[in-house]
């Protein structure tokens, strides 16, 4: 077993310029100019994970906590953060909204169960950011479904009734009035609050973790990509300057699961979910109302998301935006946003007193979009040694959590809830084959927008896109929240 020190190097030594999002480029600035090092040579560990986003983390975290004497190994092809971990809204949110996909697909009490976990998953990564002193601006305000629109009206009140039925609420229905003022804009027309969320700055949440693990005795190498796993009893993970043998592996890649193993490669669609950020207005984000960490979201198929942060600007996003055709990861993925200019205007119209407040910076990521709308585990072709998740379909700072517990359980080999779990079946249901997935999600995507507009303008969407929005629903897109 492999007990060296993790070694690093001056940032400017391994790292060229690239694009970082704001909130990455924020967080790494906070640290001192140090990343690690990339691996090199033969070097064996009890578990290896590939993957340094919060999925990877977590695992790594639990496994330590449970097993301090474990030799664990993180290795990241770029730094940890660089993906969906470090590039996301930052609303940290629960399953609740998808408890009759829940029941669908596992049953009452599993969907039972897996609502209460996410729940306290949320107070769980609040109180060990507090334990370890990870200062992520982490904001335990809630959050807000809205409705937009006379269309989106009552959208949210049969699920909500369904979790009240079972002793499962932690929402409140909200007049007009009481919405408008907390989510600090006109354009809302009805809402649910639930203080079981909030929102987090997820850069300096993904770099809090990797220090705190570092801390534990976990191993992380960055800039240190997979090329390929040799399925053995303990399996090898090929990098570019040596190998890595393991008693178990965990595949903790998110969206690039897709193109790095064949078998998912019609588990998951690639999609961007796009955001902007202000500069700050400290005192406008008061008169506002938004001086508070409430994560606040529409009712629409791909929603638009929108969170203030302490120190004054107000983050919006949108999902559902460029699909990648045979889950490639596109240039544009890791580019600041192409729809910068209609998130602007959307932000404009929903905060007509920020409107001469400057952009201070637009980005997006990929999404790895499930059939179900939820995210999967299991063992890669049945290996008993190599396991993996992915799926959260722009969902993971809260669930991601759940994610390290799964995972680090099936390493660990328990026999517990979570390794019983349905969520342990692997992929229920694939997307179709390209090019019909790409060329049918961009219909969908159209059919959608152009309902959604027609419903905005109080008009009537053609029938034609009403029946075309339904695949979407079908393919668990249109749970909420993204």
């Amino acid at each position: 077993m492999t007990t060296a020190a993790n070694p690093v190097l001056p940032r400017s030594a391994i790292e060229t310029a690239v694009f970082r999002p704001f909130w990455l480029e924020q967080a790494l600035a906070r640290e001192p100019a140090r990343v690690a090092a990339p691996l090199q040579g033969e070097v064996t560990a009890d578990v290896c994970i590939i993957g340094g986003g919060f999925t990877g983390l977590w695992t790594a975290i639990q496994l330590k906590q449970a097993q301090p004497e474990l030799d664990v190994l993180i290795i990241e092809k770029d730094l940890c953060g660089a993906g969906a971990s470090g590039r996301n809204g930052g609303c940290l949110l629960t399953w609740s909204s998808k408890f009759f996909t829940l029941l669908r697909l596992y049953g009452e009490a599993e969907a039972c169960r897996l609502v209460r976990a996410s729940e306290d998953a949320v107070y769980q990564i609040a109180n060990f950011c507090k334990a370890h002193g990870i200062d992520a601006e982490l904001r335990l305000d809630g959050t807000l479904y809205t409705a937009t629109n006379d269309a989106q009206q009552g959208g949210m009140a049969p699920v909500m009734q369904a979790l009240a039925e079972r002793g499962l609420s932690s929402w409140t229905q909200w007049d007009a009035l009481e919405v408008q003022r907390h989510a600090g804009s006109a354009a809302h027309v009805e809402g649910w609050f639930s203080p079981a969320a909030g929102s987090v700055q997820p850069g300096l949440l993904v770099r809090g973790l990797a220090r705190v693990a570092r801390q534990m005795g976990v191993r992380i190498h960055e800039n240190t990509p997979m090329q390929r796993i040799v399925e053995d009893f303990r399996p090898q993970v090929i990098i570019p300057a040596g190998r890595i043998v393991a008693g178990k592996v965990v595949l903790a890649m998110n969206a690039w699961m897709a193109s790095s193993f064949a078998q998912f490669s019609r588990s998951i669609a690639i999609v961007s979910s796009d955001m902007i950020i202000t500069e700050p207005r400290d005192c406008l984000l008061e008169h506002t109302g938004l001086d508070h960490g409430t994560a606040v979201m529409d009712s629409r198929t791909f929603v638009y998301y929108y969170r203030s942060t302490p120190d004054g600007r107000i983050m919006l996003g949108k999902g559902g935006n460029t699909f990648a055709m045979g889950g490639r990861m596109l240039p544009s993925f890791d580019r600041p946003s192409v729809y910068e200019a209609q998130l602007h205007k959307a932000l404009r119209r929903m905060f007509p007193a920020w409107h001469e407040v400057p952009i201070a910076a637009s980005w997006n990521g990929a999404s790895d979009r499930s059939v179900t709308g939820l995210p999967f585990f299991g063992h890669l072709n049945g290996h008993p040694n190599i396991v993996y998740g992915f799926g959260y379909s722009g969902n993971g700072v809260g669930p991601s959590y759940m994610g390290g517990q799964i995972l680090a359980s099936l390493v660990r080999g328990e026999e517990n809830a979570w390794t019983r779990s349905g969520l342990v079946k692997g992929p229920l249901g694939v997307f179709p084959p390209e090019p019909l997935r790409y060329l049918g999600s961009l219909i969908v995507r159209n059919a959608i927008r152009r309902k959604e507009a027609a419903e905005d303008h109080g008009c009537k969407p053609r029938a034609l896109d009403n029946w075309l929005a339904k695949f979407a629903a079908a393919a668990g897109k249109a749970d909420k929240p993204v």
